[in-house]
């Protein structure tokens, strides 16, 4: 017997980065009747919104789905944690909180690709529109908005010395990563407030909690889409575990993301007929782009001993260490429990081909082995970098008909001779940039991945030992008007009626940069579009 939860205008099934800005855009129309679905519960649990509490939210059942990769050929067999956000606020909940809108050109190529509506000029007033930046107006940024946008609350000198070391790699200092074109170094902005996070739900949802056409319930997983014909007409979910449904009288919206929407569609029977009818599942409808065109930023984490400063290592190494950082916080809401993980951005070229950036550095005052392992006891950096435009194309696939079974993920990362040549070449520069002039007096010293490995294709090997997920996945119900294409330029699902996704799952191709605000740029465009 499923319980009844009655009939709403729109339903929208995930309460994630562009979930929560959609429940607050749609409701504003007090004569519409909005229901938000979330899987996983509240985010009232403190280490969402300690900045440093990332480190026990993802991998925690509590806030993460819990997925894994396939073990990846181009990762010399490795499986790699998945962490996706299953909490209120989704993973802008146990995100890095960094504030990024990638490069205009990532945009224009979208509209290039038949997707009018979607260039930079079009999306820019939909960044702004929801942007409350501590600083910047003008043109590019907006204040005022709900989603707050701040300087990080750090100083580590040695940061600023590998700045200045990318200047003499040409890579000049920058303010504003977010003007269209992010070639340069600076300061990760993030989005907090005061030293604690500042999630999509305390940014879009608490404001407008009060209103009455706003139901949301928690703890309320969607398993398969109702049809009649081809038309979205409800919804079946596990309300608290138990079975429920609801009626969708005018719009359905999947905003479970790039893993959770495509294994949705999938086990509803929208997606590749084959993989479908393996798993017993009726066709509604042939889709044979749900769940391919999976890309993702593979971080290669290079690391480096140093000397004669401070490096986070050796700060939290001892108990005394561990007090003086939470009584920092305590007190002034600085310091390391309000780092992102990510401090330092370098923006740059791996080669003069090239005409925008595409390759990232994050770079972080502290190493380790991997990640949720303890730091090392001696001083050392971590130096990452991505591909911010990798050529691999992997997909997400349901295993069985049962929702409770998680889908396969295989991101294919390092499948191509390009993206193996600019691994190689990524590691290549981030020796160099601490092979400087600036950084002799640091005397670093690499361990990761070993100054013994020198052959291009020995480092492109070596980067799959070393490199791990950046948290980017996009492009699972990709944009487009071609026969792969799952959504058209108004976020439709391609041949169903009443159905529409708005997620990064409808990247035609990723940005370059991480994909939170896109996320919420991506809902507001869908809100206009639905509204």
């Amino acid at each position: 017997m499923r319980t009844d939860i009655g009939s709403y205008d729109y339903v929208i099934v995930g309460a994630g980065s562009s979930g929560c800005v959609l429940a607050n855009r749609l409701s504003a129309d007090p004569g519409k009747r909005v229901l938000l679905l979330e899987a996983g519960g509240s985010d009232n649990y403190h280490w969402i919104h300690i900045p440093v509490g990332y480190l026990y939210c993802m991998g925690n059942p509590r806030t993460d789905w819990g997925y894994r990769t396939v073990k990846e050929p181009g990762l010399n067999g490795r499986s790699l944690a998945y962490p996706r956000g299953k909490v209120m606020g989704g993973c802008s909940s146990i995100n890095g909180m960094i504030y990024m809108r990638g490069q205009a050109a990532d945009y224009d190529h979208w509209r290039q690709l038949g997707n009018p509506g979607w260039g930079w000029d079009d999306v820019l007033p939909l960044f702004r529109k929801s942007e409350d930046h501590h600083g910047f107006s003008g043109p590019f940024h907006g204040q005022g908005g709900e989603l707050r946008v701040e300087r990080q609350r750090l100083s580590w000198p040695i940061l600023d010395a590998v700045r200045e070391a990318a200047e003499e790699l040409g890579v000049p200092k920058v303010e504003d990563f977010n003007d269209g074109n992010n070639f340069g170094s600076s300061y990760f902005e993030v989005n907090q407030k005061s030293g604690f996070r500042f999630n999509a739900v305390r940014a879009f949802i608490k404001p407008v909690r009060h209103r009455r056409n706003l139901t949301i319930l928690t703890h309320a997983k969607a398993e398969r889409i109702l049809f009649s014909g081809r038309r979205a007409t409800g919804l079946e979910l596990r309300l608290a575990g138990k079975p429920a449904h609801v009626k969708v009288t005018g719009e359905l919206i999947l905003s479970g993301g790039a893993i959770g929407t495509p294994q949705l569609l999938q086990l509803s029977g929208v997606g590749p007929a084959g993989l479908l009818g393996r798993h017993g599942i009726e066709v509604v409808h042939h889709l044979p782009g749900v769940g391919e065109n999976l890309q993702d930023h593979l971080q290669i984490r290079t690391a480096f001993k140093v000397s004669g400063t401070k490096t986070l290592n050796e700060r939290q190494a001892s108990l005394a260490g561990k007090a003086l950082i939470a009584l920092e916080y305590a007190v002034k809401r600085t310091g390391p429990m309000s780092m992102a993980p990510s401090q330092l951005g370098i923006f740059m070229k791996s080669d003069a081909r090239f005409s925008t950036p595409n390759i990232e550095f994050h770079v972080q005052p502290l190493s380790l082995e991997a990640f949720g392992q303890p730091l090392h006891s001696f001083p050392a950096i971590t130096v990452s970098v991505c591909n911010l435009r990798p050529e691999a194309r992997g997909h997400v696939r349901i295993v069985s008909p049962r929702p409770d079974d998680h889908p396969e993920i295989a991101p294919n990362y390092l499948s191509t001779e390009g993206d193996r040549e600019i691994a190689a070449a990524s590691i290549t520069i981030a020796r160099r940039l601490m092979e400087t002039r600036r950084m002799a007096q640091f005397r670093p010293e690499e361990f990761k991945p070993g100054a013994h490995i020198q052959a291009p294709e020995e480092l492109a090997r070596a980067a799959g030992d070393i490199a791990t997920t950046i948290f980017h996945p996009v492009g699972t119900a990709r944009m487009g008007r071609d026969d792969m294409a799952v959504v058209d330029p108004q976020l439709r699902v391609r041949g169903i009626d009443g159905l529409y996704v708005a997620d990064c799952s409808i990247m035609p191709t990723i940005v370059s940069g991480n994909t939170h605000a896109p996320a919420v740029m991506i809902a507001e465009k869908a809100a206009k579009l639905i509204a």
